[in-house]
């Protein structure tokens, strides 16, 4: 099958393409390096021409409210009409456990836009909602600010490998489309506090973790079951434990700056 996946160049991208091609099919990354920009509508036609399928893993360059609600409701209406002209089958789109129960979020109000975008449009589909992956945790807390403590909510989390969730997404872009959503997560629940004190342990950092009930995720407040499936579709086979195994001595302390971690 010609697959092309949009945002193919990113964290998520470039694990799928790499499954993709494994597996014996043509798979075209498309991106603003490539020369494909979704929201101005550059290169589309072009890279869905006798595509199969299409995934959708971009993602916003801002998580200002404003940004990202222009940015996935112009680029998946884009995405959407390139697919119909070109007859694709499937659209596969990524979003996020809990975005419909986030509305105080902006990033996730856009995400949930997303998804409604998604179910009207004319392509049969399939809306995969992932949590939040142990690299995008890990990077978050890397760039946080080195001379204060992260203050974070106790509230459960159920992340996943980047790898794991790349593997299902590549199942899903084989099959027919589901047209609803599926929900995938990692193995286990582990509380947001104690899941990062695990990382900075791992990256012999000594910044304080304050556990503070009240902190919010993307500007919203969240409960024990936000962040979590009710009932995955699938589960990720990689836990805590492994992929510290195998990730730990890949983020240098050096690269740290000043950001805003969600939480």
């Amino acid at each position: 099958m010609k697959i092309v996946i949009f945002g193919g160049t990113g964290r998520i991208g470039t694990r799928l393409a790499r499954v993709l091609r494994l597996r014996g099919h043509h798979v075209v990354p498309a991106s603003p390096s490539t020369g494909v920009d979704t929201v101005a509508g550059n290169g589309l036609a072009d890279t869905v021409t006798r595509a199969d399928v299409v995934v959708d893993v971009t993602d916003t360059p801002s998580f200002a409210a404003h940004s990202a609600m222009d940015f996935f409701l112009t680029s998946t209406r884009n995405i959407l009409s390139a697919a119909v002209a070109a007859r694709v089958r499937h659209h596969v789109v990524l979003s996020v456990v809990g975005a419909d129960r986030m509305p105080a979020s902006g990033y996730m109000r856009a995400k949930a836009a997303q998804e409604k975008i998604v179910g009207y449009g004319l392509v049969p589909y399939t809306v995969v909602r992932a949590t939040q992956t142990f690299e995008f945790i890990d990077a978050n807390t890397a760039t946080c600010d080195d001379h204060r403590p992260l203050c974070l909510s106790p509230v459960l989390m159920q992340p996943m490998a980047a790898e794991d969730a790349a593997t299902v997404l590549a199942d899903v872009a084989e099959t027919e489309p589901f047209g609803g959503r599926v929900d995938i997560a990692g193995p286990d629940r582990l509380r947001q506090d104690d899941l990062v004190r695990t990382l900075l342990a791992a990256h012999h950092d000594d910044r304080d973790v304050v556990t503070a009930p009240a902190a919010y995720f993307h500007g919203a407040s969240v409960d024990d079951t936000t962040l979590v499936p009710a009932r995955p579709w699938r589960l990720g086979i990689t836990d805590l434990t492994a992929w510290l195994t195998a990730h730990a001595a890949t983020r240098p302390l050096a690269a740290r700056r000043p950001a805003d971690l969600p939480g």
